[in-house]
């Protein structure tokens, strides 16, 4: 089962807006006519039921969504790259790679998110004529679409996880209850991937089990793929500890009960805390009354269950206690340990920040930065006389200039705004 991948996304640029003129007939002092470009494609990701697995980003790891195109003569406007939808299993969290924040988590089928945005396409030539300059020579380049190196994490959406020891009955259990067909064999770590099946117990009531693999001692330090398998267990709203209450590989039931709690707390300690009930399983082979002395132990904390999924003995009792748990459960449906970050949504797709502009001193250089900057930059070909010009009175009306006087700039001196340096002059 392949339940992480580490992908880079890109979306499209927008496309640049045109320099053309009009030739009509009747027209002899032609104009501007140059059309817009059109905007980049942005690459959205889409939860749905229908996967399973990240299987799909094993091998393909990087997605472009496509550019917009450039814009046209007779202010004909550029075509807009179509959107690149990546469809998601139900329950994959999202993280941005460097810092490991979770940006998203996709827990709804259906659900869509913009996780990275196409670039605006540049305005074409048409959008700059005024009184005093009839005929602009420059348009905006389209802006570069967001970049961004996601990891998908899966976390398995079930209402019910059954943890324990390896080969004590687990994939037995859940193919006694539901319709899920675990490979079964009398050895440890037979179970090597998470199962998934729906336990129906009538028309109206129902519920997600996940049958995760065997689970050891230091499983919270990663010991046995720990961290792997406990991670599927995060979602689930209540626990069902299954037991090996014969004893006959020479365990105290006791202990691993103890071994395995614990190991579940060291992971995380709201783990620790979800509601559970207990399965002693194997209660067919149980010649030395184990059953008795472990109801002793934990009785009053714990509500237990004597069974066995090879006879079906206390199946149903069984069912019928984890659908009472569900039903006073107060954990929200697939409640995610760990939460969003929102102030790196807020730096990355909000667009409050165009309008971040900061000014600071290097050496002797002026530093003027920030995204309205950055912004300009892309839009502008400053190379050109009439870009140039454009660029200067957008920072004017910006109050660059006054700025830049309050803090003792002079004639000569150096600017940089973004990695272009420029001199000041009046």
């Amino acid at each position: 089962m392949i339940d992480y991948a580490k992908v880079y996304l890109k979306a499209g640029d927008g496309g640049n807006g045109a320099v053309a003129w009009r030739r009509e007939k009747y027209e002899p002092n032609g104009g501007p006519a140059g059309g817009d470009g059109g905007n980049g494609g942005s690459i959205v990701l889409r939860a749905t039921r229908n996967l399973s697995t990240l299987d799909e980003f094993r091998y393909k790891t990087k997605y472009l969504a496509p550019n917009g195109e450039a814009g046209g003569k007779s202010k004909k406007f550029g075509k807009k790259g179509e959107d690149l939808y990546i469809n998601v299993p139900m329950g994959t969290v999202i993280r941005e790679a460097e810092s490991n924040v979770i940006v998203k988590d996709m827990s709804v089928d259906g659900e869509e998110f913009v996780i990275a945005k196409g670039g605006k396409g540049g305005r074409g030539n048409v959008h700059f004529k005024s009184s005093i300059r009839q005929a602009p020579r420059f348009a905006e380049i389209g802006k570069k679409g967001q970049e961004i190196e996601v990891i998908l994490e899966l976390k398995i959406l079930a209402d019910v996880g059954l943890v324990g020891l390896p080969n004590v009955g687990k994939s037995t259990l859940i193919s006694v209850i539901s319709k899920a067909k675990p490979k079964i064999a009398n050895y440890h770590f037979t179970t090597l991937d998470p199962n998934l099946g729906v336990v129906n117990i009538d028309r109206e009531r129902s519920f997600i089990v996940a049958d995760i693999p065997g689970l050891i001692e230091g499983a919270s330090d990663g010991n046995g793929l720990g961290h792997d398998f406990l991670k599927h267990i995060e979602r689930c709203r209540v626990l069902v500890h299954l037991v090996d209450i014969s004893g006959i590989e020479g365990r105290d039931p006791i202990e691993d009960f103890k071994l395995i709690n614990k190991e579940l707390s060291l992971y995380d300690d709201r783990l620790g805390d979800k509601p559970m009930i207990v399965a002693l399983n194997k209660s067919d082979l149980d010649y030395n009354n184990n059953a008795d002395k472990f109801i002793e132990e934990f009785g009053e904390k714990y509500k237990i269950f004597t069974i066995s999924a090879a006879t079906t003995k206390g199946i149903k009792e069984l069912i019928d206690g984890v659908y009472d748990l569900l039903s006073q459960s107060k954990a929200k449906e697939f409640d995610l340990m760990e939460e969003v970050d929102e102030d790196f949504l807020d730096s990355f797709y909000n667009k409050k920040i165009d309008y971040d502009l900061n000014f600071g001193k290097d050496g002797d250089i002026y530093l003027v930065y920030g995204k309205r900057v950055d912004n300009l930059l892309e839009k502008v070909d400053y190379k050109e006389y009439d870009g140039a010009m454009h660029f200067e009175k957008k920072l004017r009306e910006m109050g660059v200039f006054d700025k830049l006087k309050e803090m003792g700039i002079e004639e000569g001196d150096s600017v940089a705004f973004g990695d272009i340096v420029f001199e000041y002059y009046e």
